[in-house]
């Protein structure tokens, strides 16, 4: 499972580089080694909103009582979202495995090939994947990705019979992009 969710976020990352943007952060959260979805973050303002929509990204895998999350995010763009730091490696693709016991945060730096540049500027450009440092268990994540970690293993507190299917609705309504299995879209 896991190198198939590395494939799909490395392919991710190289069609949006070639389109000009770096995708936002992604949830996938998993329940008894199922794939739940996939929850792209919502469009943020620079500051308090991305550090908060970040971690948000963990309400999807709370309500569903998911047993492990893989979050994804590139470095830079998280660091100038949310007004941190540009931590290296950058540019990079973050990859956090997390279950309640604990994370392995992965990275996959790469440089980037220019394309073609816009009339407006913008660059199209393609990741050269380098080689990837080892897998570190426990490695240092930036606040708001850890509170996603943090929040997705603390159950919701929310008065209702379905409170997975509430919290997709609301992610939704908030301009999440939520994309379900159909083992849990039903």
């Amino acid at each position: 499972m896991w190198d198939a969710l590395v494939g799909v976020m490395k392919s991710a990352y190289t069609a949006g580089l070639g389109e000009g943007t770096v995708p936002r952060p992604v949830i996938m959260p998993l329940v008894r080694s199922e794939l739940v979805g996939v929850i792209w973050l919502r469009p943020i303002k620079v500051g308090e909103d991305a550090l908060t929509g970040i971690a948000d990204l963990a309400n999807i895998a709370a309500a569903a009582d998911a047993d492990e999350v893989v979050l994804a995010w590139e470095t830079h763009d998280v660091a100038t979202a949310c007004n941190l730091p540009v931590v290296s490696p950058a540019p990079c693709l973050n990859m956090v495995a997390a279950t309640r016991d604990g994370h392995v945060l992965h990275q996959f730096p790469y440089t980037e090939q220019l394309l073609a540049r816009g009339p407006e500027g913008w660059a199209s450009v393609a990741p050269d994947w380098r080689p990837a440092p080892a897998p570190q268990s426990g490695g240092e994540l930036v606040p708001p990705i850890q509170a996603a970690v943090n929040f997705a293993f603390t159950p919701i507190e929310l008065d209702h019979p379905d409170p997975f299917r509430v919290t997709v609705v609301l992610m939704e309504e908030d301009g999440y992009s939520v994309r379900l299995t159909e083992a849990f879209a039903r």
